[in-house]
């Protein structure tokens, strides 16, 4: 028969060895809660649902200015200028046909919005014709020559405000809906867990950082996924309507956005969970998130507004929370080195550092703490 000694020794031996079993490591503990997260979402037919329609938005918006564009608008056939050597390379049963002087006409012709389009001939094109455009040809006169012409842009895509304001509010649309989406799925997940007390059982096997970090990791990847579908969609798109020179325009922007975004958002969604960490009520998140909203609206607003400002552009290339929208605009418009996009990142990175210290303090100091909202001097100010 075993003594008290041996009995509670082996007890004590079998609560360590538990113990043991049940600690995991951080890493390991952050992708726990992120799958957690990702699997949640992904079993939400609301979200499935939004989604769908929103890619399924995205793709119409682009075929049909796609379309448009190739069809010069939905007003009547496309206008297209020629002169005397090129009238036979242009059916008058498809397109509208307007005879000028010469080629410095069918120019004037193209800038003033008369014609959509014009083809002169070009003595240096194996062709021997050349396509005149403002921002971006009618694809569908360049498919109906019976050659391949060259392509010259009158009005390069820097001096055409009307297309980068499209693009400005694109960009600026896709970023806000996005980190609002999923910056409201964070906010009401840590304070759903923190109503019904699941963040102390949660606590038990994994530490504060770990289910903040989880949380951030795993709404990341799935905006981040958001996105990349987003830009794939688009580029297909184009693809399919012939834009292949907008969408060789686009395609370091689109690349750029992308890796913006995925840092940017990480720099919002620590923000989302540390202040919805102060309430305890799902009917307190608004108010609680509320500044982290003004600051995902401000940036929307700003490239709205200064689409074409090339200074205003260049200092929110800077700015963490506006350079996911200002550099790759900047990178769209041609105006911005090489080395920028790098430095940008370099400095969402350290904000990121900053900002993750700040907001896993608050978490830490708030997250037991339920009833009446906790002040952030004194979320900051408990103990580890």
């Amino acid at each position: 028969m075993n003594s008290p000694t041996q009995n509670q020794a082996s007890t004590t031996s079998g609560s360590r060895s538990a113990g043991s079993a049940q600690r995991i490591s951080a890493a390991q503990a952050t992708w726990l809660v992120a799958e957690r997260e990702i699997s949640t979402k992904l079993r939400s037919k609301a979200f499935l649902i939004s989604t769908g329609m929103l890619l399924l938005l995205v793709l119409g918006t682009v075929l049909f200015s796609g379309i448009s564009s190739n069809t010069g608008g939905f007003g009547g056939p496309t206008k297209v200028a020629v002169v005397a050597e090129t009238a036979n390379q242009v059916s008058t049963d498809t397109f509208e046909v307007t005879t000028v002087a010469d080629r410095a006409a069918a120019e004037a012709a193209v800038l003033d919005e008369t014609v959509d389009a014009a083809v002169v001939p070009d003595a240096s094109s194996p062709a021997g014709v050349a396509v005149l455009a403002a921002d971006s040809p009618p694809m569908s006169l360049v498919q109906a020559l019976s050659v391949s012409p060259e392509i010259e842009l009158l009005a390069p895509t820097a001096e055409n405000p009307m297309l980068a304001y499209f693009i400005a509010i694109a960009f600026g649309v896709v970023f806000m809906m996005s980190a609002i989406t999923f910056g409201a799925t964070i906010a009401q997940s840590v304070v759903e867990e923190k109503q019904t007390r699941i963040v102390e059982i949660l606590l038990a096997t994994v530490s504060a950082r770990s289910i903040l970090a989880g949380k951030i990791l795993g709404n990341s990847i799935l905006a981040l996924g958001q996105v990349v579908a987003i830009a794939a969609l688009s580029s297909v798109g184009m693809l399919a309507t012939g834009q292949d020179l907008l969408l060789g325009e686009l395609g370091t922007a689109l690349i750029w956005f992308a890796i913006l975004f995925a840092f940017g958002f990480v720099l919002l969604a620590s923000l989302y969970a540390a202040l919805a960490s102060l309430v305890s009520r799902q009917e307190d998140v608004g108010s609680a998130i509320s500044p982290v909203m003004w600051l995902v609206m401000i940036p929307y607003i700003a490239i709205v507004a200064f689409s074409t400002d090339l200074k205003i552009l260049a200092i929110m290339s800077y700015v963490p929370l506006s350079a996911p929208i200002g550099m790759p605009m900047r990178l769209y418009l041609g105006v911005a080195e090489w080395w920028e996009p790098l430095l940008s990142l370099g400095v969402l990175a350290v904000s990121i550092a900053i900002v993750w210290w700040l907001g896993a303090r608050i978490y830490e100091g708030s997250i037991l703490r339920t009833g009446a909202k906790v002040k952030l001097k004194d979320a900051l100010a408990a103990k580890d």
